[in-house]
């Protein structure tokens, strides 16, 4: 298998000030410990309730967040990340393993190296409405990524823009309009050829059809796919509709908390989830029949605060199958077969 990223125990927490001076007094723990690895070529969805941390690891992954803690490898060969993980482990402080970080784990990289990052990893936002800039027109907002990168300038951009503005299902006539003028989804096919003007290999689709009508959200769906086979894409595609998930991903993982808590095939997690909370996630999914009733799995509580998560499992307050080790211990993704992963004491041990 291909790997084209791998995530590596990665965190991210947001200091909170407090106190006269406003010294952090204490943190946002968002991404707590993600360990995760993306094929070259599939749409690997990642799923989860609002504030679960789903778009802060995007834009951590990315880069536009700077990790607290962690490694992440953008198309590195697996021999090279077994020796910085080997080395870490026996060799912390030796000048090969910095050398080694320096040259392929995004998260120390900086100035050129970023921007030459930026070329291969975009992001379609959720709100096209405050993600493109509305004193701009479209042929200045896709052809800004060509010009800052020093792909083209002048009729040669302009001819790249035309190209992927007819590709997303727009026509030249949308060159000098302002993205006001646009319906909802017009407005996210600009968006979506401003992150592919630069041909990318990794793209990251954050909730790209929560702002529009059911109508336009499937040629989107269908429009994605189709870019997908024609330009060898790999997409992370967040989202909380797990209907939508289910549809385009070929794996899933289910965030909870800063954490994953389950991953595998599509396939697998919608057919036989192992995690609890992935049974209350995939359980609350409508059923599009009024004449059928679906039972609910039994969740209660509240979803703790990132900045005081539960000591263990981070969902053990609202786990039915919750023991006494899942107060004390954290549990890790073990492999469950086939390829699925869960991270949860009850379920080991029935694996086991």
């Amino acid at each position: 298998m291909s790997y084209l990223l791998q995530i590596r125990n990665l965190k991210k927490h947001f200091p909170i000030a407090g106190g006269v001076l406003r010294r952090s007094v204490a943190s946002v723990k968002a991404v707590d410990g993600v360990t995760l690895d993306v094929l070259k070529g599939e749409c690997f969805g990642l799923v989860g309730e609002s504030g679960c941390g789903k778009t802060t690891l995007g834009k951590t992954v990315l880069r536009l967040y700077k990790p607290s803690m962690g490694h992440i490898f953008f198309g590195t060969p697996n021999d090279t990340v077994n020796e910085i993980t080997t080395l870490e482990a026996t060799n912390p402080k030796s000048r090969r393993l910095r050398r080694l970080r320096e040259q392929y784990d995004i998260s120390m990289y900086r100035g050129r190296d970023l921007l030459l990052l930026r070329r291969k990893m975009q992001i379609v936002y959720q709100d096209p409405t405050t993600s493109l800039d509305p004193r701009m027109l479209v042929k200045d907002i896709i052809g800004e990524p060509l010009i800052a990168q020093g792909i083209a300038k002048g009729e040669e951009a302009k001819k790249m823009v035309i190209e992927i503005l007819e590709r997303v299902g727009l026509s030249e006539r949308s060159l000098y309009r302002f993205p006001h003028e646009f319906s909802g989804g017009q407005r996210q096919r600009v968006a979506i050829a401003r992150a592919l003007v630069s041909r990318p290999d990794f793209v990251i689709l954050d909730e790209p059809t929560s702002a529009v009508d059911v109508s336009v959200r499937a040629q989107l769906l269908n429009l994605f796919t189709d870019l997908q086979k024609e330009y060898g894409l790999t997409y992370m595609f967040i989202s909380h509709d797990l209907s939508i998930v289910e549809c385009i991903s070929h794996r899933v993982a289910i965030m909870y908390l800063g954490k994953i808590v389950e991953y595998s095939t599509t396939e697998e997690i919608f057919e036989k989830p192992l995690h609890p909370y992935s049974q209350a996630l995939i359980a609350s999914v409508p059923v599009p029949d009024p004449t059928q009733r679906r039972e609910r799995a039994p969740l209660t509580g509240e979803v703790p605060s990132p900045v005081d998560p539960p000591v263990g499992c981070r969902f053990h307050p609202r786990c039915p199958l919750a023991m006494s080790v899942c107060k004390q211990k954290e549990p890790l993704l073990i492999d469950a077969g086939n390829q699925h992963y869960v991270a949860c004491f009850a379920v080991n041990r029935e694996i086991s």
